[in-house]
């Protein structure tokens, strides 16, 4: 018990680690920013891949269900790190930024017999993007004609986390239950600065600030149906219900001017104005022998049906409201697998996971009334083994991504990235005799 509560205590300083942002991407200033696949390091060389996956040795968030079938006697902690570059293409103008983050940390045990526990930290989003423009405007003053510039600034930060805790439940024989309850926490600030050349020309700034608070429930099934000696398949079904979060986005709007000493401030705030949508996922893994695993996830989330907050002026009317329409549904399809000749072979590199995966997600956002960028994954992963005088049981996992944002008339994002973990699998509970 004492190494579970060292454990728990590790979780909750890499929630601290965690708060910072892990993209520069201007996609993440729409909604709640650019949202996480939260997988773990077995999952995300396949892709994000798991709804039907029921590992001994490993966490897979993705269906609280397979928490059943975590190894007696031991204890597993799962920590990743990851590194990535993105290249930015827009009208043949490139730039590249590098990003490096703690990617999550979760721990699991077996409760009792058929029942198994997780606990961890997760990212939710991100929100990462400085950014500018600048045109001519046409302007008249009493005593001459003047072509001031003006320059929109874009600037966001920050990010939503949870810290969550679930269990898993086997009541018979190839089926099982489980369930993740989560607590969501972060802050994600947004800014537009609209500045003119001209000094007597106002400035107006705004600046958007969602202090994320609230809770995440999603609940798993899993059965798995042998077809013969050497086949399986196992279904796996998740679900999140939708619901308001109790938060209260804010937006402070400043018209200042240095050189008429202007400086209006407004500040507008949406009660109970976050709202997270419906989930629904389905999964579908083929086993042979143990040995290769297939399998093909879908998940649908019901964006279309979340309002957001935005500032807008009619009539010389400012307001500050939930505003229908600005995203779609968003599905996600993902198809991989995993290979490994066996965890007892006598090779080493037959002992090795070889995984791979390929994801694509169509447009949910809506930006300027157009569809946003459609997303294509790929990724390659190894489970290497670790084996020594005291640990054999342990994996170091690493995986390599290719990701692809793009749209029409917009910004084309490269990202490449790689993600190092360590699953630590341990007998903690065993007890040992001595004659």
């Amino acid at each position: 018990m004492k190494k579970i509560i060292i454990a728990a205590c590790l979780l909750a300083v890499t929630s601290t680690v965690m708060a910072q942002s892990g993209t520069n991407s201007p996609y993440s200033q729409f909604g709640l920013g650019l949202l996480n696949d939260q997988s773990t390091g077995f999952n995300r060389g396949m892709s994000g891949l798991g709804y039907g996956f029921h590992e001994h040795n490993q966490v897979n968030v993705k269906n609280p269900a397979s928490y059943a079938y975590i190894d007696s006697l031991t204890f597993i902690l799962d920590a990743a790190v990851g590194l990535q570059v993105t290249n930015f293409n827009e009208n043949g103008i490139k730039k590249n930024d590098k990003n490096a983050d703690f990617e999550y940390a979760v721990g699991a045990f077996r409760l009792m017999k058929n029942v198994g526990m997780t606990f961890g930290v997760l990212p939710y989003s991100n929100v990462g993007y400085n950014y500018k423009n600048t045109a001519n405007v046409n302007a008249f003053n009493s005593t001459e004609s003047i072509n001031p510039t003006y320059t929109n600034t874009y600037d966001g930060d920050g990010g939503v986390h949870e810290v969550f805790i679930g269990a898993g439940w086997k009541p018979f024989k190839r089926f099982s239950v489980g369930f993740n309850a989560s607590y969501l926490w972060g802050d994600i600030t947004r800014s537009v600065v609209n500045s003119y050349s001209d000094s007597y020309v106002n400035t107006l700034s705004k600046y958007y600030k969602t202090k994320m608070k609230g809770y995440r429930l999603n609940f798993g099934v899993q059965y798995t149906q042998p077809l013969n000696k050497n086949n399986e398949l196992t279904l796996g079904l998740v679900y999140e219900p939708g619901h308001k979060t109790n938060t209260d986005p804010e937006c402070l709007v400043i018209s200042s001017n240095s050189q008429t000493a202007v400086n209006d401030t407004s500040r507008y705030v949406i009660d109970n104005g976050i709202s997270l949508p419906d989930r629904f996922g389905a999964g579908l893994t083929w086993n042979y022998k143990d040995q290769l695993k297939l399998g093909f996830d879908y998940q649908l989330e019901k964006w279309g049906s979340v309002s957001l907050p935005e500032y807008i002026v009619t009539n010389n009317v400012a307001s500050f409201r939930l505003v229908d329409g600005e995203m779609k549904d968003r599905s996600k399809y993902t198809f991989g697998g995993d290979f490994c000749k066996g965890e007892m072979s006598h090779n080493f590199f037959g002992r090795i996971h070889y995984r791979a995966g390929i994801s694509y997600v169509p447009s949910y956002q809506k930006i300027n009334g157009m569809d946003g960028p459609k997303e294509i994954q790929a990724s390659i992963g190894f489970g290497i083994p670790i084996i020594n005088g005291w640990n054999n049981r342990s994996f170091l996992n690493i995986s390599a991504h290719w990701i692809n944002r793009s749209a029409d008339n917009l910004i084309k994002e490269n990202t490449f990235m790689v993600t190092v973990g360590l699953t630590f699998n341990e007998r903690w509970f065993a007890k040992f005799k001595v004659e």
